[in-house]
């Protein structure tokens, strides 16, 4: 599977477990850490652990495995790293606060659901 096709299978396992604002970021051509962030948020702790469960086991469904996860069952902020993407999983409050969005401007959001 291609880099893309994995955002898109961690946006479907996102998507199923109710994840808000799920985001892609194209950072090819910014950065050299990874091809795309996938970013969202969810409502509270059991639902971004859901979250998180539900996006490993996908990607290792594909064939992937995660190489390191930051965040532990009390966080409000999962890193998810899969070399080629990096799966970015927030409370709401701290999704705004640190607002890779912003940070990460320089990057393409992909509609991924066109692509």
């Amino acid at each position: 599977m291609t880099a893309l096709e994995l955002c898109k299978t961690a946006v479907a396992a996102l998507e199923d477990r109710k994840a808000e604002d799920v985001t892609v970021i194209d950072i090819q051509e910014v950065s050299t850490i990874a091809d795309y962030f996938v970013i969202a948020d969810g409502t509270n702790e059991n639902q971004i652990q859901a979250m998180r469960d539900a996006v490993d086991e996908a990607l290792h469904k594909a064939g992937l495995s995660v190489r390191q996860i930051e965040g532990n069952q009390k966080s409000t902020w999962i890193l998810m790293d899969y070399g080629d993407i990096i799966v970015h999983i927030f409370s709401k409050e701290d999704r705004l606060f640190y607002d890779l969005e912003r940070i990460w401007r320089d990057g393409k959001i992909v509609d991924i659901h066109s692509v």
